[in-house]
């Protein structure tokens, strides 16, 4: 804590012991301490080194302790998000997250910290995500799922893909500034409100066996094809509505009694 001090130019005392200055002044020097400019009448204020009071250390680790709270830094693709923007977590996640959205349009964007044309087209895919509240922007950080984005095949950044309903991947794409046209366009092609038929389809077959092939990533896909016996797959497309054969009338029996039992009676035909 600096006390203010006075003095006539070479010794420094406390003020109003100007007597007890003019006795000192001719056997101590100056001390080391920093003189600057004050508004006291005796001319000079030194600061001198001596320890803060406890109260003021106190106070001092008590700020540092968190009584005194400092925002953290946004990052960059953290500003002007939109509440239809998140980041991925993991695998798991981006494959749940696309087989959940229905059939809404999903825009999965891949991007790195360090890539500058992510940056510079982070704000407009922000604007994007504003104008079309109804469409989910899901963010991939490369940095964080390298593993993932290799197993998609994603080599390029920035880089785009479009994902809607039954559908599945609709488009497939990079692109920056100069080329943001291509993201506009599949936004417009494929957003617009439709009904799709069937369930969200979500990633390709191919990029969910290769999801879980990967040893680096705690992936589990359980709904791997199962198959159907030929018999049972030839019943099943007969039974089908507008399968290729069509059933046999009641009374084509008699006509089966007097022919060949290998013999085919048509419906119809």
């Amino acid at each position: 804590m600096a006390k203010a001090l006075c003095g006539n130019g070479s010794v420094a005392v406390p003020c109003g012991d100007l007597v007890a200055a003019a006795a000192l002044a001719e056997s101590v020097p100056m001390g080391g301490g920093y003189r600057a400019r004050s508004s006291f009448s005796a001319g000079r204020l030194a600061l001198t080194d001596r320890p803060h009071p406890r109260s003021l250390q106190a106070a001092a680790a008590g700020q540092t302790n968190g009584n005194l709270t400092i925002g953290k830094a946004m990052r960059w693709w953290e500003k002007g998000t939109q509440p239809n923007m998140r980041e991925v977590e993991s695998a798991q996640d981006l494959a749940e997250s696309l087989r959940n959205a229905g059939d809404r349009l999903v825009v999965v964007d891949f991007f790195s910290p360090g890539c500058g044309g992510c940056r510079a087209l982070h704000p407009k895919i922000a604007q994007f995500a504003e104008r079309n509240p109804d469409v989910l922007f899901l963010q991939v950080n490369y940095e964080q799922h390298k593993s993932m984005c290799y197993s998609l095949h994603v080599h390029v950044l920035p880089f785009f893909r479009f994902y809607r309903g039954a559908q599945g991947r609709v488009s497939s794409f990079s692109c920056t500034n100069a080329t943001i046209k291509k993201f506009k366009d599949a936004l417009a092609k494929h957003g617009p409100d439709r009904c799709g038929l069937g369930p969200a389809r979500g990633l390709e077959e191919s990029e969910l066996l290769a999801l879980a092939a990967n040893r680096d990533l705690q992936f589990t896909y359980s709904d791997k094809p199962t198959l159907v016996p030929i018999a049972e797959a030839i019943k099943m497309d007969a039974a089908a509505i507008g399968g290729p054969w069509m059933p046999l009338p009641p009374s084509s029996g008699q006509f089966l009694g007097q022919g060949s039992e290998s013999s085919l009676i048509p419906s119809g035909r």
